[in-house]
């Protein structure tokens, strides 16, 4: 639907009408209610627990398989570093002696030396043990002992690659796989003429190397079925944890303004279990706060349905009569003005429950005393006597303790008859200061002394006809001592009237 106001001024002739029609306020264009916003799409708890527990074991096995593997290569490197520098000085030592310890002669050759010591030499699978003679007939490579998993000495490439190798140890490939090898210059020995020569151990590392990758997949293997089997457990761990969220977040689905009943069974001692026993609690809470709301509305319903109904009854039957119309209207304005007194009474109890309910403030005892002894004085003709006056200064609302001493005068005048004595009066005693009003009624029984403090409660000593009051007074009274943290007494007993005294504590800050 598209709405369109047009501005223009009446009288301004043919100029005034064009503006008019020219002149338009901006058109708003209704195309039915706006879209709902989607709801953001909620990940359950479970899978959130489970996938960070996931992700915490998986980084933590990552890290245990890199740290396994470094020991593992550097273990490997190690122990082949230690291979090649024991063969190195097992040599060295065998040079030294200088003797051939089959035959006791002296070395006169730097060959005669070299292949001596690998006769005597037992290299497993991995090792390689040569020798090489500089400017001896043929090839000058010397070799015995087991074949090797590839003769390196044998190729003149690689046998080069290591002799002319300016460092003492490197790495060379094969098609054996990586070869580390080490090498030390031989000099002839006993100062001998001639010529020199190597010494070269090697070691094939690609078998170490396929453990260390054998050990790998298998700690990888057992990495991931114990992660698996670790969500597997977390999945059912948060299960069981979150039992009992989901059951709080099912009973509260469920739970309507008119079903408070559904309660949570609690089980364990965690804080999940005390999760459940306090929303249980709130669900009491909230039972009772809408059970009282039902009362009061209908308590008030019907407390106002009486006035309503008889001020239709009056106009229904309301004559022509002038003195009858008179007093028609001498009754319709009683009942409404009882109406309009249950209608701030109820206001008053609502406010009662809000922060701003009390305005408390330093105040002489004295003086309030003396304003409340002036002001219950007007309320009717009884012989009012003034017991005791308290001395020293409070922190109150001295606006709510007047209404409510007033209250309590109000409530002692409608009980008795004219001339009765009615005393009032304050008091401090320890830490709370009392304010009293006591008569000479009728009294009240001891199983009424709870009920009267209620909304819309009457005491049987109302039974003589008197509906002016509307059962709130003595509710309002107990929300104002409430609300200053304090309490209502009550001393009576049929016969022997009552005595209601207003306990709130001095000097403490009131919500």
């Amino acid at each position: 639907m598209t709405t369109e106001h047009r501005c223009g001024s009446p009288g301004l002739g043919e100029a005034g009408e064009t503006a008019g029609r020219t002149a338009l306020y901006p058109t708003v264009v209704l195309e039915g209610p706006p879209p709902e916003v989607p709801q953001r799409r909620r990940v359950p708890a479970r899978l959130l627990i489970t996938g960070w527990v996931v992700l915490l074991m998986a980084v933590v096995l990552v890290l245990v398989d890199v740290i396994t593997w470094s020991m593992l290569t550097a273990g490997d490197e190690d122990r082949v570093d230690r291979a090649l520098s024991q063969e190195i000085g097992e040599f060295q030592e065998f040079a030294q002696t200088g003797r051939d310890p089959d035959t006791g002669e002296r070395f006169t050759d730097v060959s005669a030396l070299i292949r001596v010591h690998l006769r005597h030499q037992y290299p497993d699978r991995a090792e390689i043990l040569f020798g090489w003679v500089e400017g001896e007939a043929g090839s000058g490579r010397i070799r015995q002992g087991q074949e090797p998993a590839f003769d390196v000495s044998a190729d003149p490439d690689m046998a080069a690659a290591v002799l002319e190798s300016p460092d003492a140890r490197g790495t060379l490939d094969t098609p054996a796989g990586p070869v580390r090898w080490e090498k030390i210059r031989v000099l002839p020995p006993n100062g001998g003429s001639g010529a020199p020569g190597w010494f070269v151990i090697g070691y094939f590392t690609d078998a170490d190397e396929d453990t260390v990758a054998t050990t790998m997949r298998t700690i990888s293997l057992v990495s991931l079925v114990g992660l698996l089997v670790a969500s597997t457990a977390a999945w059912w761990v948060a299960g069981r944890i979150l039992a009992p969220v989901r059951l709080v977040r099912q009973t509260a689905a469920h739970i309507t303004e008119e079903d408070l009943t559904r309660r949570i069974e609690v089980s364990g001692r965690d804080d999940i279990a005390a999760l459940a026993e306090q929303f249980n609690s709130m669900l009491d809470r909230l039972e009772g706060a809408f059970t009282a709301q039902r009362r009061f509305v209908d308590d008030a319903g019907h407390e106002l349905r009486t006035p309503i109904t008889i001020v239709r009854g009056h106009l229904e039957l309301m004559g022509d009569d002038p003195g009858e119309r008179r007093e028609v209207v001498r009754l319709v304005t009683d009942e409404l003005d009882r109406m309009g007194r249950i209608v701030e009474d109820l206001l008053l109890l609502a406010k009662a429950q809000q922060p701003d309910f009390l305005r408390p403030e330093e105040v002489s005892l004295a003086e309030l005393t003396s304003d409340i002894d002036a002001n219950v004085r007007r309320l009717g003709e009884r012989d009012w006597r003034l017991e005791s006056v308290a001395e020293g200064r409070a922190r109150l609302d001295p606006q709510r303790v007047t209404q409510a001493v007033v209250q309590l005068a109000a409530n002692a005048v409608r009980h008795t008859e004219p001339g009765s004595v009615i005393r009032t009066g304050s008091a401090l005693s320890g830490g709370d200061v009392l304010f009293w009003v006591a008569d000479q009624g009728p009294g009240i029984p001891a199983e009424e002394h709870g009920r009267i403090f209620e909304r819309f409660s009457r005491g049987s000593g109302t039974a003589r006809g008197d509906r002016r009051g509307a059962g709130l007074g003595l509710a309002i009274v107990r929300a104002i001592a409430e609300a200053h943290r304090g309490r209502v007494d009550l001393r009576s007993a049929p016969g022997a009237g009552s005595a209601f005294t207003l306990v709130l504590p001095v000097g403490r800050e009131h919500q």
